[in-house]
């Protein structure tokens, strides 16, 4: 099943539907169709042969998806490009990728040369520019889009690449997940149909970038069940509301954060909120206590939240009849796919006892494991095992099958023989009402190997100390997973998805014993 058969259905029984809306361009299934198809014979002129990678510097706005779509017609692999990583992170993608060529919007145009030009290897794709002026060399993409030749050159049936989606990098440098059309399909098509309910009604809102897979997991309801996706360029609390309001929204696809803050116009005016049917929630954990006030305004609106990764897409799911029952837990794992917990030596461990998470759903690209990581060898073999994929994060399950994410493998602090998890310490932190953000990483300690150093952004006006901070968690966690070292700080370094960079606040610690 390949998309280019799903947009060719919607535009032959849908061809008015709204497909995207995003400022004042509204573009139908039938203009989606015909002007990827354009852009993809466009490619196919300029010599792109099936699997060259074409990289996508764009913000959210409409060419994104022309592009996308016209690059998988061709027989190309998108490589989205966050617009908010810096020059050489952006350099390491071009490295590592070497993309025939790279959709690049006009007002975004110096800051890619900046990352050009840190380039290890001087590597220059073709540029096709998106808005604004044209440079010399460069391709424009208005041409690109006008009907002309209609000899699309069939791509290899056998082939399914779509994308290479980067991972964040929390530990290093990010590796280049090769999703497939089909990864794309079983799980925003068939699986998001069966367990989320999606229909061809649905009007879904995302504000998170493009480039984020969580974003093309909407762009993938929208291609298979026909949906109208609403695209803003950002998140901002008011413009949300309205879109909601005025789009009549049905579905909202979040992180916690992005309820915590529409939390205030939410109370303002709930009836604004009307037509929003579905709230589904991933990346990180979601407080009982918000939940709790949302549910409450909202009671109409089924919330769920899921355990999800770039590598394996949904993993467990949490439905609304559970979030307050089992509101520390991801949900159960979703039918279809395995999941087994192993500790060091790959033994199965006890239930209720944490293991690192692996999952499999058949051949790796034929469901939802990703085909494997472009051009890391070593990092294939260290993580994917007879299907299997290691995903790197620490979970129990109880006896009931719920899960519970309770670290990533790299974050958890080995103390005097004990395993401390990160996520444990700094939901204690987290839980003191002077605290807003907090991080714990695993530090050299002479006596126990490690010890525990707990950073911490405190809230507005609030001076708390660490003998009060420290008496606080002695309550909540065991004497051993306390913080030994605190570190005051006015923000947490994050990456371009928000996560924190854990090893930044290592190397910090480091430099300071030295």
């Amino acid at each position: 099943m390949k998309f280019a058969s799903y947009l060719a259905s919607h535009a032959a029984f849908l061809p008015r539907k709204e497909a995207l809306i995003c400022g004042d361009r509204r573009v139908s299934f039938a203009e989606l169709d015909e002007v990827s198809t354009e852009i993809a014979i466009a490619l196919q002129r300029m010599g792109l042969s099936t699997g060259d990678r074409v990289g996508l510097y764009l913000p959210n706005c409409v060419e994104f998806a022309f592009a996308f779509f016209g690059i998988v017609k061709a027989g190309g692999i998108a490589v989205p490009i966050n617009l908010r990583l810096a020059p050489p992170e952006v350099a390491f993608m071009l490295d590592d990728a070497q993309p025939f060529a790279v959709f690049i919007a006009s007002q975004h145009a110096a800051d890619f040369d900046i990352a050009v030009g840190a380039s290890a290897h001087a590597f220059t794709p073709r540029r096709i520019a998106v808005g604004g002026n044209v440079r010399e060399g460069e391709v424009n993409f208005e041409g690109m889009c006008v009907k002309g030749d209609t000899n699309l050159r069939e791509v290899p049936v056998e082939f399914d690449d779509c994308m290479i989606s980067y991972t964040s990098g929390t530990t290093g440098k990010p590796k280049g997940a090769i999703l497939t059309q089909s990864n794309y399909v079983v799980m925003n098509g068939f699986m998001n149909g069966m367990y989320w309910g999606f229909k061809e009604e649905d009007r879904i809102l995302i504000t998170t970038p493009l480039a984020h897979r969580t974003a093309f997991a909407r762009m993938g309801n929208m291609l298979v069940h026909g949906c109208t996706l609403v695209i803003l360029p950002g998140f901002d609390a008011v413009e949300v509301t309205r879109a909601i309001e005025d789009e009549r929204i049905s579905v909202l696809g979040v992180v916690p954060t992005v309820i915590r803050l529409l939390m205030p116009e939410i109370e303002k005016a709930p009836e604004r909120f009307a037509t929003l049917e579905r709230v589904l929630a991933t990346g990180e954990s979601f407080a009982v206590e918000l939940k709790q006030r949302f549910m409450r305004l909202l009671p109409k609106v089924d919330l769920y939240s899921f355990f999800a990764m770039t590598e394996v897409g949904v993993v467990t799911l949490l439905k609304p009849q559970d979030q307050l029952a089992h509101a520390a837990s991801v949900g159960r794992v979703v039918p279809g796919i395995e999941m087994k917990l192993l500790d060091d030596s790959g033994n199965k461990v006890p239930v209720g006892d944490p293991g690192e998470v692996w999952v499999r759903t058949g051949i790796p690209g034929n469901y939802l494991n990703m085909r494997e990581y472009y051009n890391r060898p070593d990092a294939n073999r260290e993580s994917i095992r007879n299907g299997w994929f290691a995903t790197g994060d620490i979970a129990t399950i109880d006896a009931d099958g719920y899960v519970t994410i309770v670290d990533r493998k790299k974050d958890m602090i080995l103390s005097g023989g004990y395993n401390i998890y990160s996520k444990e310490v700094e939901a204690a932190l987290c839980a003191h009402p002077a605290v807003a953000l907090a991080a714990v990483v695993g530090v050299p300690d002479p006596v126990f190997g490690e010890a525990v150093a707990a950073y911490v952004v405190t809230r507005a006006g609030a001076v708390p100390s660490t003998e009060e901070l420290t008496a606080w968690c002695s309550e909540r966690i065991a004497g051993y997973k306390k913080p030994k070292h605190y570190r005051f700080v006015q923000a947490l370094p994050e990456n371009s998805t928000g996560k924190v960079l854990k090893r930044i606040l290592r190397d910090q610690f480091l430099r300071e014993l030295a």
